[in-house]
């Protein structure tokens, strides 16, 4: 076995891994019932498939200049899906678009509430 086959190998198990992720993603938010648990499907696994798409062209072309974009994209890519998927949360709870028997415990009845108080222009309903 030389290298290069070596390295073909692994970058198509990349691809293939990270295109059964980024499907799953796409099968989650087309399928799941709600933006909460639509969430899960958006963040998860296409953080990991776009984790394995990065990895597999860090592989294919290792130089220096790709490993530390592939490295940059990652961890930014790593910060602000949780942030956002965060935000469309929080949004998504304010506004009511959630079934709420689907939740186990709810942690921001309380917080929510306290939440209103602090904005002074802010009429509770």
């Amino acid at each position: 076995m030389t290298v290069d086959l070596i390295r073909d190998i692994v970058t198509g198990a990349l691809v293939i891994v990270g295109a059964i992720m980024c499907f799953a993603a796409g099968v989650g938010l087309l399928r799941f019932p709600d933006v909460l648990s639509r969430l899960h499907a958006a963040t998860k696994p296409q953080i990991l498939g776009l984790i394995a798409i990065i990895a597999d062209v860090a592989v294919s072309s290792p130089t220096v200049g790709t490993i530390t974009i592939a490295i940059a994209i990652i961890v930014f890519q790593s910060l602000t899906a949780p942030i956002s998927a965060h935000m469309v949360a929080r949004a998504a709870y304010r506004s009511g678009n959630f079934d709420e028997t689907l939740l186990v415990r709810d942690e921001l009845a309380g917080r929510e509430e306290l939440g209103e108080e602090r904005h002074p222009g802010h009429t509770p309903e």
